[in-house]
């Protein structure tokens, strides 16, 4: 397989790659918490492992991804103390916990479906695993890695030599980090919750041995990535700001709990700002991606197409910031339309009398970036400065004797890997596809109608007759999903 280098967060360096199992690779990407719309720092986050994962595939590896979904310990303050955020979220719209998370999952899977971030393997929900976090903890508690006191759990970070060794962060600094008011209860002021009492009035929390409570923010993750992909892991991916401590406090739990080390290789995507400054849900300045969608938003001049969304990600370094602006996304539009106008032309020439194109070199050039940390903005660079001699020969009414050839392989670099292909509809595939959802829904709706009058037979031939178009549907207690052949459109219809 070709060499790989990853730049590993642990190490500070850029790595060869080589997975703890050969053709085998284990990758875990922190998911959201789902008590709101998600936006474009998620997007950034989720689109730069999207292309992970498709690349490690396009290599040839077995890859198993896994991505959480958080619906509960997430507190407000993403430490120790304050609300938990699908609590909080769940009283300010008056609806249960779960009708929240529920909600803005299906919000998130919506969005990075049109932004062509295919679904990982297992999205497991912190919920869905409390019996495993209890396990977890239990097994630190016994080898003296953490206490109990007064229904609470914490974890002793004195306990564990190597905590900071991920954040470069000494003890006293986590110490000097920490207000003095949330040290209550804990032997050391830095130590973090493993497992947090619940009072009455709380809405989510399960019996424990140490009484009713939930789960601290940071056993989760540790919890439902060894589950799934053992003790250790290949890769453990997530976003800048989650360095510390949740991912320092991961590296901490399982390397006391297993003895064993727990990622080979951390990597860390850097963050969106606006103006020189984050933009996020908790600093009040975060756009959602419906809002983009839409162009529902007073940052916001127009509605833009998910594929400049993810063409505009793609064009800074996974570990670069991202500055948006709308001049940045109309550029990243004007580029993609001529990215696509070259792609189109190559897919639809036939191959002619012109000289062969070094497909070999090319297809190189492009692994080369690729091969070097996923540097997507390089191999978008790639597209455009070996591709335009070709358009040149279409144009000029003598295409490469390999054209179609060329084609072939390009389909899998700029579909397969980046996911940046031009639409089968055209130039104008965004508004056309919105046009085709909107009928396909209109047609659930009145599926749905002679569903609730158990005229069944209507209900089962929409079924029937979408299906032939290769338009499936899947209903289920959230509602009903639809998929538009291979493709990652799924949306969902509330009954």
């Amino acid at each position: 397989m070709d060499q790989l280098y990853i730049y590993n967060t642990l190490t500070k360096e850029k790595e060869i790659f080589e997975p703890l199992k050969p053709g085998f690779v284990s990758i875990y990407v922190c998911g959201p918490t789902v008590y709101g719309d998600p936006h474009l720092g998620h997007a950034k986050s989720y689109v730069a492992f999207d292309v992970v994962v498709r690349y490690l595939r396009y290599l040839g590896y077995k890859v198993r991804y896994v991505q959480n979904i958080t619906d509960v310990g997430h507190l407000t303050d993403d430490a120790d103390e304050g609300e938990d955020k699908l609590e909080k979220q769940s009283r300010i719209e008056r609806l249960e916990p779960m009708e929240v998370a529920d909600k803005y999952m299906w919000s998130y899977f919506d969005a990075m479906d049109r932004l062509n971030v295919k679904r990982p393997d297992i999205a497991p929900r912190a919920t869905g695993h409390i019996p495993e976090q209890i396990e977890m903890i239990e097994a630190l508690i016994e080898r003296g890695h953490a206490y109990e006191t007064e229904g609470n759990v914490y974890f002793d970070i004195r306990s564990f030599e190597g905590y900071g060794k991920l954040s470069g962060r000494s003890l006293e600094e986590a110490e000097a980090g920490v207000r003095v008011e949330t040290a209550g209860d804990k032997r050391n002021p830095e130590d973090f919750a493993l497992w947090k009492k619940a009072d009455p009035s709380h809405i989510m929390k399960w019996r424990s041995p140490w009484g009713m409570g939930y789960p601290g923010w940071h056993i989760e993750c540790s919890a439902m990535s060894t589950r799934y992909l053992g003790q250790t892991i290949d890769i453990h991916g997530g976003g800048l700001e989650n360095q510390f401590p949740h991912h320092e406090s991961e590296i901490a739990q399982c390397e006391a709990a297993h003895e064993k080390p727990f990622v080979r290789y951390w990597m860390h995507n850097n963050m969106v700002t606006l103006n020189g400054q984050k933009m996020g849900k908790s600093l009040g300045n975060a756009i959602s991606l419906p809002q983009f969608f839409e162009g529902d938003h007073q940052l916001l001049s127009r509605k833009w197409p998910a594929d400049v969304i993810r063409f505009f990600l793609l064009q800074s370094h996974y570990r670069s910031t991202t500055d948006f602006s709308e001049e940045a996304l109309a550029a990243a539009e004007s580029g993609l339309k001529n990215l696509h106008e070259i792609f189109r032309a190559i897919d639809e020439a036939e191959p002619g009398s012109g000289s062969p194109f070094d497909i070999p070199a090319f297809v190189d050039e492009v692994k080369a970036c690729l091969n070097d940390d996923f540097n997507t903005a390089r191999a978008i660079g790639t597209f455009f400065e070996q591709l335009r001699s070709v358009r040149k020969q279409i144009n000029d009414g003598n295409p490469p004797s390999n054209v179609d050839e060329l084609a072939g392989e390009l389909k899998m670099l700029a579909d397969e890997v980046l996911g940046l292909w031009p639409d089968e509809a055209g130039s104008g595939g965004e508004e056309d596809r919105r046009r085709l959802h909107q009928a396909i829904e209109l047609l659930l709706e009145i599926r749905q109608k002679a569903r609730s009058h158990r005229d069944f037979e209507t209900a089962d031939r929409i079924r029937d007759r979408l299906a032939e178009v290769d338009i499936t549907i899947e209903d289920a207690p959230q509602g009903t999903t639809y998929k538009i052949g291979g493709k990652s459109f799924t949306f969902t219809l509330t009954p």
